[in-house]
């Protein structure tokens, strides 16, 4: 299991029982120390959640997704599901309220970065060719394409953005590399064409009916990454 495969699983799943995973952690006591972490937060949260459903369920449930919207879209979803378990309409009020959350991009780019910093050490070497063939399975998306190779790009794997299905690559910047998320337009969506972290900084523009979301180190990179996929891009 690499190391990307490995965080993946310790965010969706810290209690794993695969034999490859469990193998990971033993050979790797930093591995190890970070499930741990995993696991107690778990436990915090799942004792902050035990409580009686409230009579307003919709809006208490909805106000609980947002306070944690920094956690990874997996568990979160996770623990919507388990607490909604709790009442008759499990099942339909957990998609309809992560349906209907409105999503912050900004927040949820970064944290993706974070969260699989290990994308930027890979060196897929695609091509535009195979991003084109990733886009037909987004929504309203089937007619979008890149035109011809918008420069380096290392990786690229589908991600989560609240619900919806998109597209994470990592592209070579002026100087630096620059992760872009493709994400299918809904109106539910707090979109910004400026934002900065602690570490990274983003810009985000709307094309064709997405939203381009870019993260990097520096300015120059992002925009010369934009400038790459405007001329680009259709």
């Amino acid at each position: 299991m690499d190391e990307l495969q490995f965080r993946r699983k310790a965010y969706a799943e810290p209690n794993c029982q695969e034999p490859d995973f469990l193998q990971a952690m033993k050979n790797d006591a930093g591995k190890a120390a970070t499930i741990d972490g995993l696991k107690a937060l778990d436990d915090r949260i799942a004792k902050a959640m035990n409580v009686d459903v409230p009579e307003r369920l919709t809006e208490n449930l909805i106000l609980r997704q947002q306070l944690k919207q920094h956690h990874t879209q997996k568990r979160k979803t996770g623990f919507m599901m388990a607490m909604a378990a709790s009442v008759a309409f499990a099942a339909g009020v957990s998609f309809t309220l992560l349906r209907a959350a409105p999503v912050d991009l900004a927040d949820h780019a970064i944290a993706h970065v974070i969260h699989e910093s290990v994308a930027l050490d890979m060196n897929q070497q695609v091509s535009y060719q195979q991003v084109n063939k990733q886009l037909v399975s987004l929504v309203n998306m089937q007619d979008s394409k890149f035109t011809k190779q918008p420069g380096d790009v290392y990786y690229t794997s589908y991600c989560d953005f609240q619900g919806v299905r998109s597209l994470h690559m990592v592209m070579q910047g002026d100087h630096g590399k620059v992760t872009l998320f493709i994400v299918p337009a809904e109106d539910r969506m707090k979109f910004e064409k400026s934002f900065s972290g602690d570490k990274y900084k983003g810009m985000g523009f709307e094309k064709d009916g997405a939203y381009m979301i870019m993260v990097g180190e520096n300015q120059s990179d992002l925009n010369f990454v934009k400038k790459e996929i405007e001329g680009t891009f259709i």
